[in-house]
């Protein structure tokens, strides 16, 4: 056969080899792309070989809710990417985010999070969680004031967001999780809007990441996906339990299309940053545009822990028209170029009006509570030509 990847050699890799070469197993054909092993099953030699095996005696594939060729490539690739000793696949960035919750906490318990967050992660933490009676304490994530009086008392865990969605909040990753580990709470963070080659959350203590990998991890808007990296022990004896019995696995399909996003996200994330520094700069001196926020602009109120934290700004900036809801509305409805969408970390650039879609939940003094008001604009920016972006977003405003 030809050569398969060895986990030695390639833990010695830099990150551009570990993102195209990180995880490969060959079959006995040989084959240059990874395979996509569309099976739901798999076949043993004998019934006593089926015994050990679902009793953790043998480690091999038994069905596809478990693991699954493909699917343990790209998490293979991911792990080496993040730095994490072990990773499972789901089939949505809010299956990974549930799961990796849902499995360490029980009645009784206590969960501190940021209030920035995107509303379905707000919806587990207020709406769900709370239903099987676990308390859940929300602080302004930006206040370390705030983490260190909800965290004077013990925690399960904590979960977060850095940058947040949509409002581009940063958390001080270092202060919060040493503060939530002296409560004995472990750290959940979404890392989404940084990306694994922006921001290292395990390197400042994080015990715990979660992605929406269907956002620049794919970034072509072809398939859904998530992640959830840890520690091995963590994974196979908190999380693993959960995920076989609840089956949120990814599918063999889409891994294979998030082991081809990753080949090129690196490249792709360069670019979204340079682009969205372009644009978060154009914004800022328009007529009709006010209160542009990026964590790459000296305005940010973060802009140094920002630096300090992340490689890079990412691909999403927020801003707010002038004109509310409405002037929001003829804005958006006016670019030719830039879509409409809710989806974001995609090659094409994107508007979502938060307060009437993700976050359409939320009462308007929640809204208001974390900078989302009626005229705020999310914009994804894209892998297009800043000088068409700039003149789709100039039209815009002129109508």
């Amino acid at each position: 056969m030809a050569r398969s990847y060895s986990k030695v050699q390639a833990g010695k890799w830099r990150a551009k080899t570990k993102l195209v070469r990180g995880g490969l197993r060959r079959s006995q054909y040989d084959e240059m792309d990874e395979a996509i092993f569309m099976s739901s099953a798999y076949v043993y030699e004998t019934a006593a070989e089926a015994e050990i095996a679902f009793k953790g005696q043998l480690d091999r594939f038994m069905y596809s809710r478990y693991g699954n060729p493909t699917v343990e490539m790209f998490q293979d690739r991911l792990c080496l990417l993040e730095g994490a000793e072990a990773c499972r696949a789901t089939a949505s960035g809010m299956a990974a985010v549930f799961a990796a919750l849902a499995c360490q906490v029980k009645t009784g318990d206590r969960v501190v999070a940021s209030r920035a967050l995107f509303g379905s992660c707000l919806f587990i933490l207020t709406d769900i969680l709370p239903k099987w009676g676990i308390e859940t304490v929300l602080v302004d994530g930006t206040d370390n004031d705030a983490w260190k009086k909800a965290l004077s008392k013990p925690a399960k865990t904590v979960f977060l967001e850095t940058p947040s969605n949509p409002t581009l909040e940063i958390i001080d990753l270092r202060t919060v999780c040493d503060l939530a580990h002296d409560a004995g709470a472990t750290v959940v963070v979404d890392n989404v809007f940084a990306s694994p080659v922006l921001q290292k959350p395990l390197a400042f203590g994080a015990d715990i990441v979660a992605y929406s990998t269907t956002k620049h991890i794919d970034g072509q808007g072809r398939g859904l996906g998530g992640a959830i990296l840890g520690t091995q022990k963590f994974i196979l004896e908190s999380l693993q339990p959960f995920y076989r019995h609840t089956g949120p696995a990814m599918s063999p399909f889409n891994a294979w299309v998030m082991l081809k996003g990753l080949e090129t996200l690196d490249l792709r994330v360069a670019n979204h940053c340079a682009n969205a520094r372009e644009m978060a700069t154009f914004l800022s001196g328009l007529r009709g545009i006010k209160n542009v926020r990026y964590p790459g602009l000296p305005t940010h109120p973060q802009h140094n822990l920002a630096k300090a934290q992340m490689s890079d700004f990412g691909s999403i900036i927020t801003f707010v028209v002038d004109g509310g809801k409405a002037g929001a509305f003829k804005f958006m409805d006016s670019l030719a170029i830039i879509d409409i969408s809710n989806n974001l970390g995609d090659a094409k650039s994107i508007v979502t009006h938060p307060a009437t879609t993700t976050h359409q939940r939320l009462k308007p003094e929640e809204r208001e509570a974390i900078g989302i008001h009626d005229g705020t604009v999310r914009l994804s920016v894209g892998l297009e030509d800043t000088e068409d972006l700039k003149g789709d977003i100039t039209q815009a405003l002129a109508a």
